[in-house]
Formats: structure tokens, C-alpha cells, sequence
């Protein structure tokens, strides 16, 4: 059968009827055993190769865009910030030969897609990965606290990273533990993909590069839409946003304290008295051993030996409640501290905060030697724990950091 490129338009004849449609890409862990054609009436058909009698090339159907960098003059009335891309659902568009969703956009095709950007400030615009956000790991937040390290080095007033949602929040408190900055560096993504009427896109870069270019600040912050429309964003503190929601626009939300402020076409607000720093500083050391573990009904105590075998260095435990576990695991749990693995605890509610004072579960795993993370969310206890083993093995001293809040992380009040 000849061999024909996905786009093209093809005629199809089989056992018992003719095809008219674009060829289309397969899914890359589908067989190889059929044809998929988009119609002229815009549904996709699969048909067997081996009821396939005959297929010609018609023509060459759809055209794939290309889109192009809009330039931009340099305005020196204006602030500069450069504008970072990673991916995700921000930096993705419907392919209308395969059908799916794919990260599509440089970062010059966001500032190009995006011409609001232009009159808000200089842009500056650079890929540093192009991944969906589960497809993140540690060793990419490294390359873009670097990464974000050296625009900053160059003199830029601030920073706009745009990223998949999903994995977001890991990412957010991940930059603020290594990453002290002089200027706002902003992470956005966006729920809808652009192509979407009802994309999130636009507004949150939009947003986000206002917040970058006239926030009088100095931290990593989150920047999403604040409601279902389009009329503001919230500003959330990198540590303690989470993802509330799988397809919202309004899904993330600020957990256990109010929003940074919030964000419009026309103006910013503070709800809290904004950081200021002059300090560029990066610590990038991170151990990568670190495990998150939900405790449910039934876990096995084993799990822990297992996680002590397979080399792993702490363990954040997302317990129940007030941070408990089943009093079955605490044999294993003092046994794993015993050989010099740090575990702390946090709550699987998404309000409040651990206190393992209240009962004597509580108070037997702190004996043991848990570290309770107050109103820590357990990500971000996970990636803090990453990075404080990055820096130090001493259990006492894992524990005395761990209880320190560096990013606000910690707050002595859990507000609703």
C-alpha cells in the first residue's frame, strides 16, 4: 500500500463501500492495523487495512499553520520581562489532522498569539522545555530556576513562566524554596487549550505579564483566573496553591490564607504587604529520594521497609485527620527513622493543619520522631523536604528546617 502523510486527502474504496477524508496520525499506543480519515462532515472513521481494496491520494487536504513571531519594538517608557515557556495546556492547540491536543507554541508563537502582551512591555520570549506537566520532573525545576537565575541576571524586571496545570503547584513551591529574587516571577498555565472559545489562555498571560511588569514585589507567585469569567485573576502564594478542580477556569485556589491580591485589565490590589528584596540568590540541591505516601485504611506496614530498601531518604506521609496513621505502621515508621530516613506528616484535608497534640496517635508518632508540617500542603511539604535534604542529612537539623518557614509555607493562623 503506498504511503501516504497524515493531512492528506484520500480516496478509499473497500469491500462494500468509497471514503472521501484527510488521512490522519494514528494514536501514538494504537495498532497498526487501520486507516483513521477525518469526513467531510467533520467525524473520524477507522478502517481495517484488510477491508481496504484500493486508496489514491485526491490532494493535500489540510495545511499545517506555521505561526510567526509578531516583533516587537523596544519602548523604553516600558519594563522588560521575559516570558518563559515549559509547555502545557497555555502553550497547546487542537491539531486538526490528528484530532488531538499538542504543545504546539514557542514561546514566540505565545507572544506572537498574544499582541496585548506587546503593550504592556518589552517582551523578551525563550522555550526552556516543552513538556505536559506530568511529564515533569525534578531535574527540569532545576533547569528553570536556572534558567529564570540568568534572565533575571540580565536585568529584566520580571519573569513570566508558563506551565501545565496539573503539576503547577509542585513547580510553584519548587522555585520559591531555591529561587530568591529582587524582581516577580509569575507561573501561569491555563485550563481551556488556546483554541478554545472558552480558553483561559490569553487572560492569564495577559495577567500574569502585568502583574510581572507593574508588581511591586519580589517572589514566585501563581496566576489564574479568580471566577468563571474573564473579569480578574488571583495572585497566589507559590506554596500554598493548589489545583481545586480538573477543568474549571476558576480551579486554583490559595489553601489556608488569603491570595497575594488580585489582578484586572486596569489594575492590581494587594491583599497582603508585599515582599520586598533586593538578594538574587539560587540553591538548587535537591534529593531526589523523596517519597509522598497517602495513608488509607489497609496500607500495608511493609510499604515503609520497601521505600527503606529502594533508597529513599525521607518520606512525607499525607495522614489522616490531625496526622494520624494506623498505630500498625508505627514500628515500621520508628524503624525507618532509627536508620536515618526523615519522615514528616501532613493532613489529607485540604483545610487546617496537622496537631498531633489532640490525641495520643498523635503524640506517639511525634515521640517516634515525625516531624508534624503545621498547615503545610503535603506537595509542598514533599518538595521542601526535597530540598532541605538537598542541603543537610542531620536529622535535627531536617527538623529544625522543616519547621522554619521560608516561603510561606508555615502561617501561626490558618485562615478559611
Amino acid at each position: 500500500m503506498p504511503k501516504y502523510k497524515p493531512g492528506d486527502l484520500v480516496g478509499i474504496e473497500t469491500k462494500d463501500r468509497k471514503y472521501t477524508g484527510i488521512l490522519m496520525e494514528r494514536p501514538e499506543l494504537s495498532g497498526d492495523n487501520y486507516l483513521v480519515i477525518k469526513l467531510e462532515s467533520g467525524y473520524n472513521i477507522g478502517i481495517s487495512l484488510d477491508r481496504i481494496k484500493k486508496i489514491k491520494k485526491i490532494g493535500t487536504g489540510v495545511k499545517r499553520e506555521k505561526f510567526k513571531l509578531k516583533k516587537h519594538k523596544k519602548d523604553s517608557s516600558k519594563k522588560d520581562i521575559s516570558i518563559l515557556a515549559t509547555g502545557g495546556t497555555i502553550a497547546s492547540r487542537v491539531d486538526y489532522i490528528t484530532g488531538g491536543v499538542h504543545s504546539a507554541f514557542s514561546a514566540e508563537d505565545l507572544i506572537s498569539a498574544v499582541p496585548e502582551l506587546g503593550e504592556i512591555a518589552n517582551i523578551h520570549g525563550k522555550q526552556i522545555f516543552n513538556k505536559f506537566s506530568e511529564n515533569i520532573v525534578p531535574r527540569d525545576w532545576i533547569k528553570l530556576a536556572k534558567a529564570t537565575e540568568k534572565e533575571i541576571k540580565k536585568g529584566v524586571n520580571g519573569i513570566v513562566i508558563t506551565h501545565g496545570t496539573d503539576t503547577l503547584g509542585y513547580t510553584s513551591a519548587a522555585l520559591a524554596f531555591m529561587l530568591k529574587t529582587p524582581v516577580p516571577v509569575v507561573l501561569t498555565g491555563a485550563q481551556r487549550s488556546s483554541d478554545r472559545g472558552s480558553s483561559d489562555a490569553s487572560l492569564n498571560l495577559i495577567h500574569s505579564a502585568i502583574v510581572a511588569a507593574r508588581g511591586n514585589f519580589s517572589e514566585v507567585v501563581v496566576v489564574m483566573h479568580g471566577e468563571t469569567s474573564d473579569s480578574f485573576s488571583l495572585i497566589h502564594p507559590a506554596t500554598r496553591v493548589r489545583k481545586l478542580h480538573s477543568s474549571r477556569r476558576d480551579a486554583f485556589q490559595t489553601i489556608n490564607s488569603k491570595p497575594n491580591g488580585r489582578v484586572s485589565m486596569n489594575s492590581i490590589e494587594f491583599f497582603k504587604e508585599a515582599k520586598l528584596a533586593k538578594e538574587l540568590r539560587l540553591d538548587t540541591k535537591l534529593e531526589e529520594q523523596v517519597f509522598l505516601l497517602k495513608y488509607f485504611p489497609g496500607l500495608n506496614p511493609k510499604v515503609i521497609d520497601d521505600l527503606v530498601k529502594t533508597g529513599y531518604k525521607g518520606i512525607v506521609i499525607g495522614g489522616t485527620g490531625l496526622g494520624h496513621t494506623s498505630d500498625l505502621l508505627f514500628e515500621k515508621i520508628k524503624d525507618a527513622i532509627e536508620s536515618g530516613i526523615s519522615i514528616a506528616m501532613t493532613s489529607q484535608t485540604i483545610f487546617g493543619r496537622v496537631n498531633m497534640n489532640v490525641y495520643s496517635t498523635g503524640r506517639i508518632l511525634q515521640d517516634i520522631g515525625v516531624i508534624p508540617c503545621e498547615d503545610m500542603l503535603s506537595e509542598t511539604a514533599y518538595v521542601k523536604l526535597m530540598w532541605i535534604l538537598g542541603q543537610t542529612k542531620n536529622p535535627e537539623k531536617v527538623r529544625e528546617m522543616m519547621l522554619t518557614n521560608y516561603a510561606g509555607e508555615i502561617t501561626e493562623r490558618s485562615d478559611i
